[in-house]
Formats: C-alpha cells, structure tokens, sequence
C-alpha cells in the first residue's frame, strides 16, 4: 500500500505475484512419501515384532531340545556307570564265591578225616594254609566289592541329586576313575592324579564328576585315536578360595579351528562315527554356570591338549 486518501484508506497497491503450484506439488509428494514411509516402517516394525516372537520360540525350542539331549547324554553315562560297575563287580564276587566254595570242599574234607581219625598233622597244617588264603582272599575282593558299591551309589546319588556337598576331591576324583576302570582297563592308557588330600569343596560333585568323565572320554575317543599307550594327567590344586584343575593328556592335539569351536553345541568331529558333539558343549556349560567357573583349552596338533578348570571352593563350613 503506497497511497492513501484524506480518510486513510488505500488508493493505490503495489505487490508481485508468484506461481507456488509446482511447490504446492513438491510438498503433496512430500506428504505423500512421509505418509507411506510411516505405512512401511510400521508394516516393517510389525514383521520385525512377528519374526523376533517367532526366533523366541525357536530358541525356546532349541534350548529345551538342548536341556533334554543333556539330560539324555547324562542318563546315557549313568546307563553306562551302572552297566560297567555291574559288570565290575562280578569279578570280585565271582573270586569271593569259588574261595568259599574251596574252603567249604577243604573244610567238609578235613571235618571227614577228623571223624575217621585218618587225619595227619601235614594235613591241618595244609588246611589251616588254605584256609589263611581262602579268607584273605575272600575278604580283599569283599573289599573291593563294597568299594565299588560304595563308590557306585555315592557318584549316582550326585548325578541324579544336583546337590552342593564339601567334597574331598581326592577321594572323590579316585571314586570317578574307579567307576571308569571298565572302560580303561581295555585299552593300554591309564590316568595319573595328582591332588592333595586336604584338598577339599563346597560343590556339586555330580557336575564334577560329568566334567572328569567326558573330558577322559574325549581323550580316549579323540586324543589316543592312533596310540595304543596314552597318559592323562589330572593336577589339582587350591589358590586363593579356588580350585583349579589342570586337565591333559599326551595325545594327538588338535588344530586351531577346531580348538575354537571344541565347545560349541553340536560340534563333532566325529560326526557319523557316534559323535553328538554335546561332550564338551556340557563340560563348558557344568563349569560356568553350575561350578560358577571357567574353563580354558590349549592344543597344538601332535602335542595333545590341556583344559584348565577353575571354579569356587565355597564355604566348607556350609550345611546343606
């Protein structure tokens, strides 16, 4: 407004004019990608909220199927516990049998003679022999049965009970390896253990017990494949409130990519051959999560292989 009459209104107006349709247009598109962008992100978002439920279930699933082929992985060492400490046990018992069935032949023998009179001092002397060996005889294998039975039921118990007990771990690791003498005593390897006996801890030996069994087994199967006459070494000691335990054996080893999945779920190099691949998936899932520790494994291919345990000692003083 550039002029105005004697009353103030305007007479006369300048202003320029300018065409805004094409700006119009760029805005409407604008708008119009703004509102399908905001259509996609939220047809995105519901996909990406049905996918993740659906991965949540898988892994439920997974991990359910993982629980239960532990669990069947562990029933199967137990099935073979069982099996292997029956079978052990006939030995000595069987020993125990045929001494007295002979001290009660001998026995009935010399009780014939005495009656007739027939008996000579050569032959309570030979009697009285045998009688001395047939119960030393008898009593060292009743021992070895009652040694078996005990150490049987006590590694049973821990595996079906998942219970924290104090532990001796030198008693207790010599209760392992006499419950895998079956399966040692056919091959030529053998197991040193090196533990002191005031050692102990406020554990659960029934994890203990699964970690030792399927690391000797994992030996045998794995580390003395192509040796006839293999050494595991099993070192323990206790520094600082925990226990460590240094695991090895002199057997074939392995290579790097496989040392960096050997505690993955499923992963076997013995697949085909009966190899689940879950052996040291659930030694490394009792160490951490169960024993609340670590374990480390160290290999080169020819020099064997070392796992390094380490985990709490607890509270001896605890009353479970």
């Amino acid at each position: 407004m550039v002029e105005r009459d004697a009353q103030g209104r305007a007479t006369r107006l300048i202003g320029v004019s300018r065409d805004i349709s094409e700006i119009m247009q760029h805005e409407e598109a604008l708008q119009r990608l703004n509102s399908e962008l905001e259509h996609r992100v939220d047809a995105r978002t519901r996909d990406l909220q049905g996918a993740n439920a659906q991965l949540r279930r898988t892994l439920d699933e997974l991990r359910l199927a993982q629980k239960q082929l532990v669990e069947s992985e562990k029933m199967a060492a137990l099935g073979g516990l069982v099996a292997g400490v029956a079978h052990e046990i006939n030995t000595p018992l069987g020993i125990g049998v045929t001494a007295a069935s002979h001290l009660s032949t001998e026995s009935k023998r010399v009780q014939a003679s005495l009656a007739d009179g027939s008996m000579k001092r050569s032959d309570l002397d030979a009697y009285l022999a045998t009688a001395g060996d047939s119960s030393e005889l008898i009593l060292r294998n009743l021992k070895r049965a009652d040694h078996l039975v005990k150490s049987f039921k006590q590694v049973a118990v821990d595996q079906s009970s998942e219970q924290r007990r104090v532990v001796d771990l030198a008693e207790y690791l010599d209760e392992i390896l006499t419950s895998l003498h079956p399966r040692l005593k056919r091959t030529g390897h053998r197991v040193l253990v090196e533990c002191d006996p005031v050692i102990r801890a406020h554990t659960y030996p029934g994890a203990l017990y699964q970690v030792i069994v399927n690391l000797v087994i994992n030996s045998l199967v794995h580390g003395f494949e192509t040796r006839e006459n293999g050494t595991v070494r099993i070192g323990v000691r206790c520094d600082d409130g925990q226990i460590e335990i240094d695991f090895s054996d002199d057997g074939c080893g392995m290579s790097e990519a496989v040392r960096t999945r050997i505690f993955e779920p499923f992963f076997t190099t013995k697949r085909g051959q009966g190899g689940s691949g879950l052996g040291m998936h659930i030694v490394y899932n009792l160490v951490t999560q169960m024993l609340g520790g670590t374990v480390l494994c160290e290999s080169v291919p020819g020099q064997g292989v070392r796992f390094l345990l380490r985990f709490p000692q607890g509270d001896l003083d605890a009353v479970d």
